[in-house]
């Protein structure tokens, strides 16, 4: 693995922990009546913290780009999860609650989750798969999926929704990912011509955008640990998705290998919950201090 690849991802990671708690501290105030609009975005652009976050987030974006741009995005994704580390460092300096035990499990599973399915897996790259019916076919299953639990989530904003927008985000951010990564290939081979001649720069603005809508909408109506986690997990998943299915990733697929690489990616997960669900995550408004935001916006 290339050091300058891993010190990107984890930089990237580091920047999104940061941004995804700042922004959750300025979302969760906002007025419930910006729920899964494009107004949310404008409301928060007022907050300095909420702006701070943002800063934060699109230069996590910017050097995860550039990671996927030198290295496969089997071996960038499982290493952009390490973001909730990021994200409990600095919810526990807020709050001051320790670790624990909950806290060390799940940064332990994290941790060996993400080194177990890249020592076994040893991702690397291979020919990109040309047919557009197959980018599609993928893309689409992923974006359908997203639509579907927003679909969902608009139904049951209190209760499930914040996990099914957290998980759809997740999955538009994986799909982004993706992308990113045709258009640095686009970009390389026919320079600005060629990276805007194809579609792909433009549904990575379009799945960012829209998953900066769901995640924002996620954060203004649940405590960090709801939301974070799901959005946490579902990336990686889409994008190593995307990537063995139409980027030409490879992975080792002997029975040893698949099985060590499915425990990592469950241990993944359960690392995410576990750290997710930490007391240390900053918890959501109460309703009184909503309706008290509410009134002053007004």
């Amino acid at each position: 693995m290339s050091v300058l690849v891993l010190l990107l991802a984890v930089g990237a990671a580091c920047c999104l922990g940061f941004g995804f708690v700042l922004q959750q501290n300025a979302a969760r105030q906002a007025p419930l009546g910006d729920f899964l609009s494009f107004r949310l975005l404008l409301d928060l652009m007022r907050i300095p913290r909420w702006r701070g976050g943002l800063a934060l987030m699109v230069a996590g974006m910017v050097l995860g780009a550039i990671a996927l741009g030198k290295g496969e995005i089997s071996l960038v994704e499982p290493l952009l999860a390490t973001n909730l580390l990021f994200a409990l460092a600095l919810s526990r300096h807020q709050t001051g609650q320790p670790l624990g035990r909950q806290g060390w499990a799940g940064l332990l599973l994290l941790a060996g989750g993400v080194s177990a399915f890249i020592l076994a897996g040893e991702p690397r790259a291979g020919t990109a798969v040309t047919d557009p019916l197959r980018h599609w076919l993928i893309i689409g299953a992923v974006v359908g999926a997203a639509l579907l639990m927003t679909m969902y989530a608009k139904r049951s904003r209190l209760s499930g929704g914040p996990v099914l927008l957290a998980l759809a985000a997740g999955l538009l951010y994986g799909v982004q990912d993706a992308l990113t990564r045709v258009s640095g290939t686009r970009f390389s081979d026919g320079g600005l011509t060629g990276l805007l001649t194809g579609w792909q720069p433009y549904g990575v603005v379009v799945c960012g955008v829209t998953g900066l809508v769901l995640v924002q909408s996620a954060f203004e109506t649940a405590p960090l640990r709801m939301s974070l986690p799901a959005l946490t997990a579902a990336e990686p998943l889409a994008g190593i998705l995307c990537g063995v299915g139409f980027l030409g990733d490879r992975l080792r697929t002997d029975t040893g290998a698949l099985a060590w690489e499915a425990a990592g990616l469950a241990a993944v997960v359960a690392g995410i919950v576990l750290l997710g669900l930490h007391p240390a995550m900053p918890c959501g408004a109460d309703g009184t201090e909503r309706g008290a935001s509410d009134l002053q916006r007004r």
